[in-house]
């Protein structure tokens, strides 16, 4: 990794991240490679090499950046003055991932290969920021559900984070997917993914 101030290294990294970030609005995971990232930010091929030593890494570190962007809004539901019902605080939870579309969209890709082709010490740095959101949504549980018995608690968490891996590919449908269905004559009603995350909240709390 390139030897400067930790000021310099993390504003570098994040240059590279927010180029991936932009790529990845009208891009595939497949499509990226580092050169067209180098082309989005100031560095060469090489010199990201310094930083990153994978695509993996790169897109590891944005998955990251999700997580800590969703704990942020989960800290304000948890530090509300509101006490939420359980359809106040289902609602509450939705709007959240409502905002963080691109973290559902990373959590429907084949993680095992990012984290695979990442090294540890960068994977330990993503586990902290996911570690850090499932201890938020259990504190949010523990406060805003207090008859919830921990078996209880534990059950909807082990419910409710397997279930986000699924939550994108059902709300962002393509047209060529919906083509896909009209001629396989399946009847499928398309929901956002404040309506996904809400039905199955709801039923949850």
């Amino acid at each position: 990794m390139f030897k400067g101030t930790p000021e310099i290294i993390a504003q570098r990294r994040e240059e590279i991240v927010g180029a991936c970030e932009q790529l990845y609005q009208t891009m595939s995971f497949k499509d990226i490679t580092l050169k067209e990232i180098s082309n989005v930010t100031s560095f060469s091929r090489p010199t990201i090499y310094n930083y990153f030593h994978t695509k993996e890494e790169i897109f590891l570190a944005l998955f990251e950046r999700e997580y800590n962007r969703w704990n942020a809004d989960l800290e304000k539901i948890l530090n509300s003055e509101k006490d939420y019902a359980g359809q106040e605080l289902a609602e509450q939870i939705a709007k959240s991932l409502e905002r963080r579309a691109q973290l559902l969209k990373l959590l429907s890709m084949n993680n095992f290969d990012m984290e695979e082709n990442s090294r540890e010490e960068l994977l330990a740095s993503f586990k902290r920021a996911y570690g850090q959101s499932l201890k938020l949504f259990r504190e949010i549980l523990g406060k805003h559900c207090s008859g919830m018995s921990e078996a209880e608690a534990e059950q909807v968490m082990y419910i409710f984070f397997p279930f986000m891996f699924g939550i994108y590919p059902y709300a962002e449908v393509t047209a060529k997917q919906k083509e896909a269905m009209k001629q396989a004559e399946i009847d499928y009603k398309y929901q956002s993914i404040y309506e996904i995350t809400y039905d199955c909240l709801v039923k949850l709390l």
